[in-house]
């Protein structure tokens, strides 16, 4: 069984930062690919960006190109999203989710495990 936690989220004011941190347990972390999702109220769950097992493979959204980065830290077990420039817009609960891959996933059907959800609200 994997079990993933999510951290970092919290109130910021436009063009603020937060970092999200996604912390994995159980079965082994470093083989597997890792996505961060996001859903606004009365919204469907979006894919905002992944990374693959090596970290050498990063996707993202085009509304947080440029702005988002995602890293990982495979001695740590630990998936980052960094969260530059924020804007309303990017108000959601953030999730991450761990596939059975190494490979860069962006779809949320391809994801097996997920956290429970850290809440970010940019206020404008």
């Amino acid at each position: 069984q994997v079990q993933l936690e999510e951290s970092g989220g919290g109130l910021v004011q436009a063009g603020g930062s937060l970092r999200l941190s996604c912390a994995v347990s159980g079965r082994t972390f470093s083989t597997y690919a890792v996505g961060w999702f996001r859903q606004a109220p009365g919204k469907e769950r979006e894919f905002v960006s992944a990374i693959n097992w090596s970290g050498d493979s990063t996707g993202y959204v085009d509304s947080v190109k440029g702005r988002f980065t995602i890293s990982r830290d495979n001695a740590k077990n630990t998936v980052f999203l960094q969260m530059n420039s924020l804007k309303p817009e990017d108000t959601a609960v953030y999730y991450c989710a761990q596939a059975y891959s190494s490979r860069l996933l962006m779809l949320a059907w391809e994801y097996n495990y997920w956290g429970q959800g850290t809440q970010v609200t940019v206020s404008s």
